[in-house]
């Protein structure tokens, strides 16, 4: 995620907020032409992108509030300025390589963006674009510079994704640790019974066997089975003496044993015997038992975090955002339409059925815990600041593909962040940089 200058949840300086987004981070390739002091001067050359000691005081300044807001202990003055350089470089070197990867950022998306930092500015699109005039910023670079963010936000989670690979191994083994119910498998069987009285004697009985073993050798010989049931069958004779979809509780063991093995179609070679008699068994259908899963439905806005709209203004307006809803002055549907920036902003920001393991893991911790209605507080992940709402909740039972495809899942959000760190050294490791002055 690129870095982020803090705006107030309320009205902030329109033009500090906006210069600083016009660095060269976001804009063209400037002329390396030296800077006079104190003012100014390069640092570094990234590919064709300065790093100026100004941004490196920028950031500094502004991890030194992070670790403020989090508690979190700072390094020395030197190593504080080491760390502010080497994450501009990083960004430089990632920002051009995005540049080149042909990926493109849709109209309709740069337009959501635009708008949201006229909100978090709470002015209208017209007075964003009378502001800048009036500070001598170019409207077009100012969108030119979102672009390139969402850009960069896209490429990164496209080709981290790509470096990640999972065995079959892997997802056997996570399969195994996860303690989960299993709804039974799912068995219509046609039967043929040749019923035997209660107390028979043997040579009844054997006489019973003798009718069903020929049952049985016309069934193996591809005789409709239907017709037999028909013609020879003792028990129900409707649908071809099929007892329908029932799950293997629902049947007697002897049944289930018999029919394991078999394909769709096939009839079982052997008579199974029972207290009422002698059965034929043909297997109609059979579905898998898959695990029981609680699946949610939601829908979420969320607010991309950049240099216009940083993480603690987003958590700001999406918390306002769930004060409308709760009061009934808007609908949480119509707010993702007007300022979701996702995918699913057409749809009110509904995210259909979701089984775990199908968000990222922030997203899945909120959501979880929430009743069919309610909303979370805003909710940071890589991808920006969410506010969720659950609309239903249902169990249902996932095949064994879907298991396999949760837990890839899994497994994937495992291992996003090594992921990213390797694809990272690989970005920097081939970028043009040239160091010029310390910084200050």
């Amino acid at each position: 995620m690129l870095h982020s200058v803090i705006l107030s949840a309320h009205r902030a300086p329109l033009l500090v907020a906006l210069c600083l987004a016009l660095t060269p981070l976001a804009g063209s390739a400037q002329p390396a032409a030296p800077l006079s002091r104190p003012a100014d001067f390069i640092v570094a050359v990234v590919n064709q992108e300065l790093v100026t000691n100004a941004e490196v005081r920028q950031r500094v300044a502004s991890l030194r509030r992070e670790a403020a807001q989090s508690g979190q202990r700072l390094p020395d003055d030197d190593a504080l300025l080491k760390q502010g350089l080497e994450s501009l470089i990083d960004e430089r070197a990632q920002l051009t390589h995005a540049r080149e990867s042909g990926v493109r950022v849709d109209a309709a998306e740069l337009d959501r963006t635009v708008a949201n930092v006229a909100s978090q500015n709470r002015i209208t699109l017209s007075q964003l674009r009378e502001q800048l005039r009036r500070e001598g910023i170019d409207y077009d670079r100012f969108r030119r510079n979102l672009r390139d963010q969402l850009l960069l936000e896209r490429v990164r989670e496209r080709e981290v994704q790509a470096l990640i690979k999972i065995s079959e191994s892997e997802i056997d083994a996570q399969l195994a640790s996860r303690a989960s119910g299993v709804a039974p498998p799912e068995f219509n069987l046609a039967q043929l019974l040749i019923s035997v009285p209660e107390g028979a004697a043997n040579p009844e009985v054997a006489e019973r066997r003798a009718i069903a073993e020929k049952a049985l050798a016309r069934a193996m010989a591809g005789e409709d089975f239907g017709k037999l049931v028909a013609e020879l069958s003792n028990g129900a004779k409707e649908q071809g003496g099929a007892l329908g979809l029932r799950s293997a509780d629902r049947l007697p063991d002897l049944f289930v044993e018999a029919v394991q093995g078999l394909r769709a179609g096939q009839v079982h070679a052997r008579l199974v015997q029972s207290g009422a008699g002698f059965h034929v068994l043909k297997l109609v259908d059979k579905r898998e038992g898959g695990m029981m899963v609680t699946q949610t439905r939601s829908r979420h806005i969320l607010l991309r975090t950049t240099a216009q709209l940083s993480q603690k203004a987003a958590i700001a307006r999406l918390a306002e955002f769930k004060k409308q809803v709760e009061a009934g002055t808007a609908s949480f549907a119509q707010l993702a339409r007007e300022h979701s920036e996702d995918g699913s902003a057409s749809q009110g920001g509904d995210l259909g059925w979701a089984a775990p393991g199908q968000f990222v893991p922030e997203f899945e911790e909120a959501m979880k815990p929430l009743a069919p209605n309610e909303m979370s507080n805003p909710v940071v992940s890589r991808y920006g600041v969410h506010l969720i709402q659950v609309t239903e909740r249902r169990e249902q039972a996932v095949d064994r593909k879907q298991q396999r495809e949760m837990a890839r899942n899994m497994i994937r959000e495992q291992k996003f962040a090594a992921a990213y760190e390797e694809w990272a050294r690989d970005v920097r490791a081939r970028a043009y940089v040239e160091m010029r002055e310390a910084a200050q």
